[in-house]
Formats: structure tokens, sequence, C-alpha cells
């Protein structure tokens, strides 16, 4: 281990990570899980697994109140089987069925706070593989959504103790904002 390197030794310790749709939660989840030496759970992968369909196909197929109900159920099996993660939410995770509150009393949650024009960015060629943002017809539009979900949401996920802001939050920037967090509490 480098000198650098820092190792979480509570045996039940977890990193949330919550955010908006392409905030990066799965990439810098995996980045984090290798720096702190912890195993990585992506939600939509688990629900997706578990569900043996896609999230687009639960929504078409079931709408969004079963999904959220799904989500809520899968969320407390992998904190149930998993003492010790770094867990990639879904967006909408943190403001359904009490989860946000969930999040906070079983780990560390870190909200990804990414500027609405980098999500849409990031967004706009992988919008029609998302159900919440498939059926809009343009960037503009596109925007739009993100900026009034942002708006909806933003409540669940400033209860985060932590924020890393920007679109250059990195696993460098984040690791070293856990870091200073776990050094002084």
């Amino acid at each position: 281990m480098s000198a650098d390197q820092f190792t979480i030794h509570n045996p039940a310790f977890r990193i949330h990570l919550v955010g908006m749709p392409a905030a990066g939660k799965t990439t810098l989840g995996r980045g984090l899980a290798v720096r702190f030496e912890l195993p990585f759970r992506d939600l939509d992968e688990e629900i997706v697994r578990r569900e043996q369909r896609s999230v687009a196909d639960i929504f078409a197929a079931e709408g969004e109140a079963y999904f959220r109900q799904v989500e809520a159920d899968t969320l407390r099996a992998v904190l149930a089987e998993h003492p010790r993660l770094v867990l990639a939410t879904g967006g909408g995770t943190p403001c359904f069925h009490h989860n946000m509150a969930l999040l906070n009393q079983t780990g560390l949650a870190l909200w990804l706070d990414v500027p609405v024009a980098e999500l849409a960015a990031r967004l706009q060629h992988a919008a029609t593989t998302r159900p919440l943002l498939a059926a809009l017809p343009d960037a503009a539009a596109l925007a739009r959504r993100l900026a009034e979900t942002l708006a909806a949401r933003q409540g669940f996920y400033g209860q985060a103790a932590l924020r890393c802001a920007g679109p250059t939050c990195t696993v460098e920037a984040a690791y070293a904002l856990v870091q200073r967090y776990l050094a002084t509490s």
C-alpha cells in the first residue's frame, strides 16, 4: 500500500453516491471502490440482475411506481448483503421510500453535483435509453427536464454528508473529500 493510500478498517463502512443521471456515479464509484479497497455495486445493475430485464423494460411494462418499489427493495437487500461497499444509486433513488434517510443511516452519502449543462451534454446521445428522458424531442427539452428534475431532487441530494461539485469531480477529488471527512469525524 502506498503512503497516500487510505484504507477503511471499519468492518461496516459504505460510501453511497447520489446525484443526477450522468453525474458519474458509476464511473466514480468504481474508482473509489478501488482506492478504498471496497466492493462496488451499481443499484440499477442490481435491479436488472434481480428482475431479469432492463430498467427501461420495467418502466414500460410496470410503470414508475413499481420500479421505485423494486428499487427500494433492492437497495435494502444490497445493504443487508454488503456491510462494506461503494454504492452508485440511481438518480431518483434518494427521492422515494425514505431512501435518503436510509443511505445516511447506513453509510456516508456523497452527492455528485454536476451542472445541468454538463449533464445535458453527457446525456444528449444516451437520453433515449433512459426511461424518464426518452420522449424528449431535442437538446433544449432535455436541458429543461434536467433542470426541473434537479430542482425537485436537490432537497434530497442536499441531505448527503458530502458534496463534490462541478464537472471536475474526479475520483481523486472525491477520494480526498472522503479522506478529509473521515479524518475529522
